[in-house]
């Protein structure tokens, strides 16, 4: 099957499903200023209309759920590419409630992969998880290390890499698993317990409130600017050589979430009192990406720096008057 995007880099029509959330949003963003057409799909439930407010009349929006299969149907026809963002993605909250977990983001993902299949789409770029990994002390993570998840979220996001694995091999539809590290970046929301680190961190310094890490702040993350995710994912959807695969998504780069907070108190212009509490059930301690399959098979570059991601993300909590003193 033969459509626009396949060949001569023409416009194309993308599908986001969880469009309104903080990557997708930025997904979205990026392949409407680059011309093409976009349809997102997202229920809402943590996901935000401001997100795409800037867009209203240039993207199609369906309000739906990919645990829906009509839903799923629906938003795959007629659809080139689809990127799948859609997730619970919170361990804790895992933890709290495993089902719900399973069913979003395992069930959805396999009736999303049969809608795109059924459809004709050429491609499903699927937002995979690091949390595959496990707590291992090997680092880096490379691909081919045997996962080991310790959470239920850990475990529900693995298993949508095994479905695009099987929807490659047996169905013909082409996937590609592209394992995130700790994404950061502009619109990742700061109020939630559950949301990543940065974004509280930052909220809490620009507040002047006391930051509390849970474990003794020596464990090592590889913290990922979302404009770097924005671009593998676009080089995904297109690689030749990326079909089939799983990649990981990060910088490369190691580094302590002590050393975390002495950037963005650098950055901020702000110190505050830092506790120390017991670490989280399911939390990992080291968790670094080889970021050579990435190389080879998508061409991709780390284009934003963690220090220069931390600038721009602070920058953007300040313009948009997130906590006192921003």
């Amino acid at each position: 099957m033969s459509r626009s995007g396949e060949a001569g880099g023409g416009a194309a029509h993308y599908l986001v499903t969880g469009g309104a959330g903080f990557i997708g949003s930025h997904l979205v963003e990026a392949l409407a200023a680059a011309g093409h057409r976009v349809r997102v799909l997202d229920d809402f439930s943590s996901g935000s209309r401001e997100n795409l407010a800037a867009l209203a009349g240039e993207i199609e929006v369906v309000e739906g759920d990919v645990r829906d299969w009509e839903v799923c149907r629906r938003s795959c026809e007629g659809v080139d590419y689809v990127l799948h963002e859609a997730a619970l993605v919170s361990v804790a909250e895992s933890l709290e409630d495993p089902v719900a977990t399973h069913e979003v983001n395992a069930l959805g993902t396999l009736k999303l992969l049969r809608a795109a299949q059924e459809a004709g789409c050429r491609r499903v770029v699927y937002a995979a998880s690091a949390s595959a990994y496990g707590d291992t002390e090997v680092l880096p993570h490379e691909e081919g290390m045997k996962p080991r998840p310790m959470s239920p979220y850990a475990v529900a996001k693995h298993t949508g890499e095994l479905y695009c694995r099987v929807f490659h091999d047996l169905y013909g539809l082409e996937t590609v698993a592209l394992r995130y590290f700790n994404v950061f970046g502009p619109r990742q929301d700061s109020s939630s317990p559950y949301s990543g680190v940065i974004a509280r961190f930052i909220l809490q310094l620009v507040r002047g409130e006391g930051l509390k890490i849970f474990g003794d702040g020596e464990q090592l993350r590889d913290f990922v600017p979302v404009e770097n995710v924005v671009e593998a994912c676009l080089l995904a959807c297109t690689s030749a050589r990326a079909a089939g695969e799983v990649i990981n998504v990060g910088c490369g780069e190691a580094t302590t979430v002590n050393r975390l907070v002495e950037m963005l108190g650098e950055i901020v212009g702000s110190q505050c009192e830092v506790t120390y509490g017991p670490p989280r059930e399911g939390d990992i301690r080291y968790s670094v990406a080889d970021i050579g399959r990435a190389r080879e098979l998508l061409g991709y570059q780390v284009k934003v720096s963690v220090e220069e991601g931390l600038r721009r993300t602070v920058g953007w909590y300040r313009a948009a008057g997130e906590g006192s003193g921003a």
